[in-house]
């Protein structure tokens, strides 16, 4: 059959951007191989449950431009899609795997939990649930069967956990790292079944990935340790197990340590897609797109980090990357996170977008600030100023001169450009420029090279004062093209002001 593979996020949470990466190598493999993408909503445990960050998710997948082909929001043949609407689903399965001698109930308390690890403490050990010491605990394996339905009738709180077999090598066969084999008896016997009536991750991810087909899970590097229990509950089912393949980690600059909130705080880069108001704590987070990326640049740039097609090919589009990707291509160790590259990655793609791509997010720009103007205006300063431009949010830096007449002028600039009589000098060039009707640049700029050559004049202070007097410092795109986008009257009545201004 056709590969299906899943993204099953926790909605605790903004999305870092470790998984838009693991999400994106699960697209790219589906649509490589004919297959399925999904979006599996894991929510069981709702103590940590969010309110928003499941519409995050969803928004921004949307916004990165990775569609999903069945799940939350989409719909299709295999849900509900939530974990929490699929509660009646699991406890059958659970209670199967005690029937048939791979899990048992557990009535300790948290009270006797905590004694055992104090107790191991004290030995300078650490308490695991284990093939060891599950034969000294309150559980189904120790009190008779009698015991154990009178506990059940009577409403004791109980988890079921899993039995591991003693003494067995556990092997995981890993698509990336190759096999990897771990004794049972290193391995806890973790919980499937809580008493609160819902599924652990471990036991609902098992079973909703056999229910709903999943061949292949591809999932973090984190989820490594949780393989050896995932495969013995396919073989306790009696299915047969997805291949698994686990991705490295995403790194901090430095390579020392996972990526996180933090690092990003600290060195002025996003680690979310999209920014993230927390509803408790009213704390925001920086997010990409509002940051200034566009959604392609940041899918090149997380697609590199850890994979790479096997050449020097740097700028790929989304169906290139689709063409090129293979599991075999990803690295074993993690990936730094870079800035740098990120910022290049944007820069390059701006370059590649026309004018008439880039106008809805510069009018966003405009907007932001209070600014409206004619669409082919704008587009007429998008092609001056974008080659300046590594983020879009870089936009109204480098180019609000055009929309807003300066008050103020740099007065280091004023120092060092504007000399005595400068303002008579202006005037004269200002006229030269206004007598071709209508404005030629290469006319206009023949004739003020040829007034600043006769006159022995000092071109570079003649020229960038008349600059510092249309954009307020002695900055902008090259100076005669820039007076045909403004317009002509416009830069007359910037000059007016500017010898108003700083010649008092």
């Amino acid at each position: 059959m056709n590969p299906r593979v899943r993204f099953a996020p926790s909605p605790t949470g903004p999305l870092h951007i470790g998984g838009v990466r693991t999400a994106l190598y699960n697209y790219l493999f589906a649509k490589k191989n004919n297959g399925t993408f999904l979006l599996r909503i894991e929510d069981t445990d709702q103590t940590r449950f969010v309110e928003g960050a499941e519409q995050y998710i969803i928004e921004a997948f949307q916004w990165l431009g990775i569609p999903f082909d069945e799940g939350v929001g989409v719909g299709g043949d295999f849900g509900p899609y939530r974990q929490s609407e699929r509660k009646a689903i699991y406890k059958p399965y659970a209670e199967q795997l005690v029937v048939d001698g791979w899990a048992y109930y557990a009535f300790d308390t948290p009270e006797m939990l905590d004694a055992k690890r104090k107790e191991a403490e004290s030995q300078k050990k650490t308490f695991q649930y284990d093939a060891y010491t599950r034969m000294g605990m309150c559980n189904s394996l120790t009190l008779t069967p009698e015991e154990v339905q009178e506990r059940l009738a009577r409403g004791d709180a109980f988890v079921i956990r899993f039995k591991y077999p003693e003494d067995t090598d556990v092997h995981v066969l890993d698509l990336i790292r190759g096999e990897v084999v771990i004794n049972s008896n290193l391995l806890d016997d973790k919980v499937l079944y809580k008493s609160d009536g819902m599924p652990t991750y471990h036991l609902a991810n098992i079973v909703d990935d056999h229910l709903m087909q999943i061949t292949h899970v591809i999932r973090g590097e984190e989820w490594l340790p949780s393989a050896p229990l995932h495969v013995m509950l396919y073989k306790a089912f009696g299915w047969e197990a997805p291949q698994f393949a686990h991705l490295p980690l995403l790194l901090k600059p430095d390579g020392n340590g996972k990526l996180s909130k933090r690092d990003g705080d600290r060195l002025g880069f996003p680690v979310f897609p999209l920014q993230w108001t927390d509803p408790k704590s009213g704390e925001t987070s920086s997010g990409y797109r509002e940051s200034g990326y566009l959604p392609e640049a940041v899918i090149n740039m997380l697609a590199l980090l850890g994979w790479n097609p096997g050449n020097d090919q740097e700028m790929m589009s989304m169906q290139t990357l689709i063409d090129s990707f293979s599991i075999d291509k990803i690295s074993k160790s993690g990936a730094k996170f870079s800035l740098d590259k990120a910022k290049w990655f944007n820069h390059e793609y701006i370059q590649q977008k026309t004018a008439q791509e880039l106008t809805p997010y510069m009018l966003d720009v405009l907007k932001e600030n209070g600014v409206g103007c004619d669409i082919s205006y704008l587009q007429n300063v998008i092609n001056l100023v974008k080659d300046r431009l590594n983020f879009v949010n870089d936009f109204w830096e480098q180019a609000n001169y055009f929309f807003v007449a300066p008050t103020t002028y740099d007065p280091q600039a004023v120092k060092k450009r504007w000399k005595e009589n400068m303002g008579q000098t202006l005037e004269k060039v200002m006229t030269l420029i206004e007598s071709f009707h209508p404005y030629d640049m290469q006319l206009a700029h023949d004739a003020v090279m040829q007034y600043i050559a006769d006159n022995e004049l000092n071109m570079g202070q003649v020229l960038n004062s008349l600059r510092l007097a249309i954009v307020g410092a002695a900055r902008g795109p090259e100076l005669f093209t820039m007076i045909g986008v403004i317009g002509v009257q416009e830069v007359r009545n910037r000059l007016d002001k500017a010898v108003q201004t700083i010649e008092g």
